[in-house]
C-alpha cells in the first residue's frame, strides 16, 4: 500500500537537527532558569537582526503579539481597526480582546492579500485607529503602499507576519516595514517552536519599551503596574533556545518550500485548478493554496488517492457566528473574500517532502 501524503510532517524537519535541539533544551534544563533569561535575550537579539529590526520582544504566542502590538500603538476599546476577513480570525481575536472593532476590507483576487484601493476607500469613509495587514500563506502584502497611505494620516500599521518568517522585498524582511511586526512560532510555522511562542519586532524604542511592560502584567518594575492592559505573555527559555537553534536554517528551509511550489506551479496543468505562479523572495510558501470551483469533489479525489488537503480558511471573519453582532461591519461588499472562501484548497507543501510525494501530488491533481 502506498503511504498517504500528509498535509505536513513536523517529525521530518526536527529529526534532521534532533541532536542540536536536545542539546539546546538540555542547556536550559541544566541552567535552571526557564522564563525571561539569557536564551530569550539571545533569541530576541538574533531574531531582530534577522528581520532587520532594532528590537524583538518574545511572547507566548502570535495572537497575543497582535493584541499587545495594537495596545502599544494606542488602540483602545471602541476604536476601529482595519483588517482582512480571510486570514483565520487571528487578527480579529486580538482586536476583539481589546474591545476594538474590526473593519474588514476586501482582498486581491490573485494574491489573496489586502487590496490597497479597498483600504483607501475605508480610510476615506471612517475614522480608523490602526491597520493590521496580514502576509497570508507566506506572501508579503503590498505593505509599503499601505504604510505610505496610512503614515500621513497618523494611522499605525501592524504587520501580521505569522506565516511569513523571512519573506523579503527590496532587501527588507517581514516585520521591518511598519510600526510593529507580529510573529507566531506555532510548530507548523516556517520557523516553528516545539510548542507555542511569538514575538513582536519594531524599530521604535518607545514602542519596544511599552511592549516589554505589556507582556508582563504592565510592570515597569517588579510588582509595579505602570500600564493598563498588560498580559502574562512571555516566550519561555526552552522555546527560545530551540528557535535560536532553528533560525540559522530558516532561509534554506524557505528555499526548499519555494522549490516544491515551483514544481507544483509548472507541473499541475489541470484547467480547473488555479495555482499561484510567482515564488520570489517575497513568498516563503508557508502554505500552497490553489483555487478550484468544484472544491469538494477535488478534495474527495485527493483523499481517495492518498493525498491530504485542508482549507485555509473556510469561514470569513465577518461570517463567524460568535461575533456577528459585534463586528463594526465591512467597508463594502467583500466580493473576493467570499468567493475565495468557497474555492481555496491547501495541498501538501512542507520541509522534508520527498520526490515521490511531490510527483504523486502533481499526478493525482492532474488525473482529477
Amino acid at each position: 500500500m502506498v503511504p498517504r501524503v500528509p498535509l505536513n510532517d513536523l517529525v521530518r524537519q526536527n529529526l534532521t537537527i534532533r541532536d542540536d535541539l536536545v542539546a539546546s533544551a538540555s542547556r536550559v534544563i541544566d541552567r535552571g532558569w526557564f522564563v525571561l533569561g539569557s536564551e530569550g535575550s539571545q533569541f530576541e537579539t538574533a531574531f531582530a537582526g534577522y528581520c532587520g529590526a532594532a528590537h524583538a520582544i518574545g511572547l507566548a504566542n502570535g495572537t497575543d503579539a497582535i493584541e499587545i502590538a495594537l495596545r502599544a500603538v494606542g488602540v483602545k476599546a471602541g476604536d476601529a481597526v482595519v483588517t482582512v476577513a480571510n486570514a483565520g480570525f487571528y487578527s480579529s481575536t486580538a482586536i476583539h480582546a481589546i474591545g476594538a472593532l474590526p473593519v474588514y476590507v476586501d482582498v486581491d483576487a490573485t494574491t489573496h492579500l489586502m487590496e490597497v484601493e479597498a483600504l483607501r476607500r475605508a480610510l476615506a469613509t471612517q475614522s480608523i485607529s490602526a491597520v493590521v495587514v496580514t502576509h497570508l500563506y507566506g506572501r508579503l502584502a503590498d505593505v509599503e503602499a499601505i504604510v505610505a497611505l496610512c503614515d500621513p494620516k497618523g494611522i499605525a500599521v501592524i504587520e501580521d507576519c505569522a506565516q511569513a518568517h523571512g519573506a523579503q522585498r527590496n532587501g527588507r524582511r517581514a516585520g521591518s516595514f511598519a510600526k510593529a511586526g507580529c510573529f507566531s512560532f506555532y510548530p507548523t510555522k516556517n520557523l516553528g517552536a516545539l510548542g507555542d511562542g511569538g514575538a513582536i519586532t519594531t524599530n521604535d524604542a518607545a514602542i519596544a519599551a511599552d511592549l516589554r511592560e505589556l507582556r508582563q502584567y504592565g510592570w515597569d518594575r517588579k510588582y509595579r503596574v505602570n500600564r493598563a492592559g498588560g498580559r502574562n505573555s512571555r516566550l519561555d527559555e526552552i522555546q527560545a533556545a530551540l528557535l535560536l537553534t532553528k533560525l540559522p536554517r530558516l532561509d534554506a528551509w524557505n528555499e526548499e518550500r519555494r522549490s516544491i511550489a515551483r514544481r507544483y506551479a509548472s507541473g499541475i496543468t489541470h484547467p480547473a485548478i488555479q495555482c499561484p505562479r510567482d515564488f520570489g523572495l517575497d513568498d516563503v510558501v508557508h502554505l500552497f493554496v490553489v483555487r478550484c470551483k468544484d472544491r469538494d469533489r477535488f478534495r474527495q479525489h485527493l483523499d481517495v488517492n492518498g493525498i491530504a488537503s485542508d482549507i485555509h480558511y473556510p469561514i470569513p471573519d465577518h461570517r463567524q457566528p460568535a461575533y456577528a453582532e459585534r463586528t463594526n461591519g465591512v467597508s463594502e461588499m467583500l466580493t473576493e473574500t467570499e468567493r475565495l472562501a468557497g474555492e481555496i484548497v491547501t495541498i501538501p507543501c512542507f520541509n522534508g517532502m520527498d520526490e515521490r510525494e511531490i510527483e504523486r501530488v502533481i499526478a493525482v491533481a492532474n488525473s482529477w
